[in-house]
């Protein structure tokens, strides 16, 4: 897929342009309205793909759960080993964008595997929950108040932290909306024990002294848009004596871990990122 493809259904996702200028655009890159619309499958999510681990995987026990936000009940999905002997620790696990989807619940599974109890919220609840269209899904991440979901994600932490089945070592991961969450909620909870934020935007510089969870920063070299940010925050993090480490991974780009889409997903970059994140985790929330 070429790169200028790529950029131009980043802008689009993230809502710098509209639909109409999108196909508009994607008609001249591609060389015609029919190319167009042969590409736009390739660039969307494909959830077919989603289930590296099964739902009914026999090695895990998972359940829909609920608790309390900052304005009303937030559902969830609630994965842990099945064969946990005691307590564990948590992490929460914030969806991109497009809402809970198949993918960040397959996600979940995968941490839970990695022998973690794994939450992940979903965070369009407020508005009646994720809707199967991602298009939808999108637009509706945009009507969400922000302090009000950066507490529902506090929330979540707090939740996890109080289930029998978890320690009280709860860690945060998230890709692109959610890694932006994830600093977010890095800023909001001293609960956090450690954090892993995939290519999300930056907290705000004075907000970083408040952070006090070891971060493991991921981010795609492609991703223009996002790096931006990435010298302000890391001279705020430097000043405020953060534990972080970054790795910036050249030639991948925005959404690199996300499987379900062809154009973006780099295996290779993910598996490496992957393994870092869950080397993280058992460091610091042990497991």
């Amino acid at each position: 897929m070429r790169q200028d493809i790529i950029d131009l259904y980043d802008d689009y996702t993230h809502e710098r342009i509209g639909r109409r200028a999108f196909m508009d655009r994607l008609a001249v890159l591609a060389g015609g309205t029919a190319a167009a619309s042969a590409v736009l499958p390739m660039l969307k999510n494909n959830y077919a793909k989603a289930a590296i681990v099964a739902p009914d995987d026999d090695r895990i026990s998972a359940e829909e759960v609920s608790f309390p936000g900052a304005d009303g009940e937030v559902t969830g999905y609630l994965v842990r080993p099945a064969d946990a002997s005691g307590p564990l620790p948590g992490v929460v696990v914030i969806h991109e964008n497009r809402g809970l989807n198949p993918h960040i619940e397959d996600v979940a599974r995968r941490v839970a595997l990695e022998g973690f109890v794994a939450l992940a919220p979903d965070f369009l609840s407020p508005l009646g929950g994720t809707p199967a269209d991602e298009d939808q899904a999108r637009e509706m991440i945009g009507q969400l108040d922000r302090p009000q979901t950066v507490q529902n994600a506090v929330a979540a932490v707090a939740f996890l932290m109080d289930q029998d089945a978890t320690t009280d070592k709860i860690g945060v991961v998230g890709f692109c909306w959610g890694g932006a969450m994830t600093n977010q909620v890095a800023v909001h909870s001293a609960d956090v024990a450690a954090a892993v934020p995939y290519y999300g935007s930056q907290p705000a510089s004075e907000d970083a002294a408040k952070i006090q969870a070891p971060l493991l920063l991921q981010y795609a070299g492609l991703d223009e848009r996002i790096n931006a940010g990435i010298p302000a925050y890391e001279e705020a993090l430097q000043a405020a004596g953060v534990d972080y480490t970054i790795h910036i991974y050249e030639g991948a780009n925005h959404a690199f871990n996300n499987d379900t889409n062809e154009a973006r997903y780099d295996q290779e970059t993910a598996d490496l990122a992957w393994s870092r994140t869950i080397d993280f985790f058992k460091q610091h929330l042990g497991g």
